[in-house]
């Protein structure tokens, strides 16, 4: 889910793209065939229903482009394609900027439109950074797109690394709403992780299984207290976890509740004055909210007061936008080309990048193995209380968070 803190300010400016009319099925242009500017696509909707999204990950492309506008002593031009938030438009728009001769391309917001364009770039051997999708199908069958952000299920895995060894937690309830995938397979990888670092395979000692629509959790909290959990893993949205927590203490259930990005995607736990019940709440940011001050998270931060002001807070796809278009330059100067080839090669190769949502190292699917923090609302702002630390080397979900 996305946090849209800024869209609202970005979306005016995303407007203005080319058209992604239909192009020729054989347009591979390569993006090292001439000595002009250097190419990079911009694949994002800048119309329909998702042209929110596309919006706020635009504005953190082209700040980072204010900063960097030329590598290999060469300008950088951004190319627009607008892929119109449909899976036709997609296609389109990844063929046009194909034909256009970019080396590389950013985007695009949606999962689905992502999938439609991947089908285009895997066939022209054009490489892509996707920037806030988090379905493992955009990479895994697919060796020339990468993503910025972890995979969905990560925040499982570091939700139950952080009820370990932070928490110091032995026995887990997980709370599943069977009627939502998304629920299912965060459920699933937190509960593998948390057995896997107990050593316990009974360490998840109850799975509250409810269905949509569900405001009275009252019995299975009943369940989880009598089965001792310390920790209670809720992949439901903001508003459901303050409903369970309150209930959860009601019946004199103690244990911490932990969630994932659903719990910022609104401002209800920035809003709730319950500073007791909010200290039994944090959750796992997939989208690098923030990952401490370093020098490139800093250099960021001065870009985007500079050019936005105080009017509001960087959201973090923003901040996933502006590595994106980093970590494409620094493929390109790591490649001393912007050959299409070259570039997809040295973003495969890509360990340690500093990025300003946090450090990236690539696996063999182009998914960023990253830390992974996770947050908590204190006094109406959400801050970072612990970081999942990844290991690079490991490209097994499992060990990456160990």
């Amino acid at each position: 889910m996305e946090r849209h803190s800024v869209i609202g300010i970005f979306a005016a400016a995303a407007v203005f793209a080319l058209s992604a009319c239909a192009v020729p099925p054989d347009a591979a242009a390569d993006g090292g065939a001439t000595e002009g500017s250097v190419l990079i696509g911009v694949f994002e909707p800048l119309s329909g229903s998702e042209r929110a999204g596309g919006a706020a990950e635009i504005a953190g492309i082209e700040l980072a482009h204010s900063l960097r506008p030329e590598v290999l002593g060469r300008p950088v031009e951004l190319v627009r394609s607008d892929n119109r938030s449909d899976l036709d438009g997609a296609r389109n728009a990844a063929r046009l900027l194909a034909w256009r001769g970019v080396s590389v391309v950013i985007g695009s917001y949606g999962n689905t439109l992502s999938l439609a364009g991947g089908e285009v770039f895997e066939e022209l051997g054009l490489p892509a950074i996707a920037v806030t999708n988090g379905n493992p199908l955009v990479t895994n069958t697919n060796d020339c797109y990468f993503r910025v952000r972890p995979l969905d299920t990560f925040q499982g895995v570091a939700a139950a690394k952080y009820a370990v060894e932070k928490l110091a937690t032995t026995r887990a309830a997980v709370m599943r709403d069977t009627d939502s995938d998304y629920s299912v397979a965060m459920c699933q990888a937190f509960s593998d992780k948390y057995i896997s670092l107990t050593g316990n395979p009974d360490a998840v000692a109850y799975t509250f299984d409810y269905g949509a629509g569900t405001d009275d959790y009252s019995s299975g909290l009943r369940d989880i207290r009598d089965a001792g959990a310390e920790a209670v893993f809720l992949p439901a949205e903001a508003g459901d976890a303050l409903a369970a927590a309150g209930q959860a203490r009601e019946i004199g259930l103690e244990a911490v509740f932990v969630g994932t990005e659903l719990w910022e995607a609104d401002d209800t736990l920035l809003k709730a004055t319950d500073s007791a019940l909010l200290s039994r709440l944090a959750f796992s940011s997939a989208q690098g909210r923030d990952s401490g001050r370093t020098a490139r998270r800093d250099e960021f931060l001065r870009a985007f007061s500079a050019r936005f002001g105080g009017v509001t807070e960087p959201g973090p796809s923003v901040a996933l936008g502006f590595d994106a278009y980093m970590l494409a330059i620094d493929a390109i100067e790591r490649a001393g080309s912007a050959e299409r080839g070259a570039v997809r090669q040295a973003l495969a190769e890509t360990r340690s990048f500093p990025g300003a949502s946090g450090e990236i190292s690539f696996d063999e699917n182009g998914d960023p193995i990253k830390p992974v923090p996770i947050m908590a609302a204190r006094d109406g702002a959400f801050v970072n209380i612990y970081t999942a630390e990844p290991k690079w080397a490991v490209a097994t979900e499992a060990a990456i968070l160990p």
